[in-house]
């Protein structure tokens, strides 16, 4: 199936330890997939490889049509790529707008001159965007705080806002709800939904919770030990019979 993101024949190894084996996925533009697996599945390691982290041994990886393979983090969020990530990383000791601020910072000038004739222009049209961002995932009783001083349910929303500042085609969301009270994963399901709607971005979020990833996807693809072994529909993916094994064991 052809795709916004194409992935073919992936494979990675850290030693003699195979972390993903001829992997495929494809997703369409305005598509939601969930990728799902136990621990050590290879899920991250899909992450990490689509986002530059991690160059893998073989296989092809094309975003619009074009190969993200051998470029940098930062490139592959130039081409439209964001993400977030499992282990929060923030800024803690930043404010709440100025960590959304730094996902801006691909889109300041880079001409040096321009950027002094255009200083304040370019720092007001990026702090609306962020400012936009804030109201949109209502952040607005800490836009001024420290990220250290938010709630841990606080900094996921942040985390999804930065990621946003970048203005993404693709959103990868790496466990978006882990460590979340059931309300709290409510929310966080609500705002990702509402993204696709608002920003006509596409999603693509590794989850353990099923429930949660079930909502949010119009398709699911699981791993296990590296190797793809069911996609379709959540409700399909969650029957399969080595799905079944893989979380539950024989």
């Amino acid at each position: 199936m052809g795709g916004l993101l194409e992935v073919k024949d992936l494979s990675l190894s850290f030693g003699g330890i195979k972390a993903l084996a001829g992997v495929g996925v494809a997703i369409a533009e305005g598509e939601t997939l969930a990728v799902i697996g136990p621990n050590g599945s290879g899920k991250t390691s899909l992450f990490n490889c689509v986002t530059g982290i991690y160059r893998p041994v073989t296989g092809t990886i094309t975003f619009k049509g074009e190969s993200l393979l051998g470029l940098s983090p930062d490139a592959v969020t130039r081409r439209g790529v964001a993400r977030t990530f499992q282990n929060l990383r923030l800024f803690l000791n930043m404010s709440v707008l100025d960590n959304l601020l730094v996902g801006r910072h691909l889109h300041f000038k880079k001409n040096l001159l321009h950027a002094a004739l255009r200083m304040r222009s370019e720092e007001v049209r990026h702090r609306r965007r962020c400012e936009e961002i804030i109201e949109f995932l209502n952040l607005e009783p800490y836009r001024k705080s420290r990220v250290a001083d938010c709630p841990f349910g606080v900094q996921k929303k942040i985390e999804l806002g930065r990621a946003l500042a970048t203005e993404p085609r693709l959103l990868l969301l790496d466990e978006p709800v882990s460590g979340l009270t059931a309300e709290e994963k409510e929310e966080v399901s609500y705002w990702i939904h509402e993204v696709r709607g608002r920003f006509g971005i596409t999603v693509l979020l590794v989850e353990h919770d099923l429930r949660v990833a079930s909502r949010l996807a119009n398709r699911m693809v699981a791993l296990d030990h590296g190797v793809k072994i069911a996609e379709g529909t959540p409700a399909e993916v969650q029957r399969h019979p080595e799905v079944i094994r893989a979380y539950l064991g024989e």
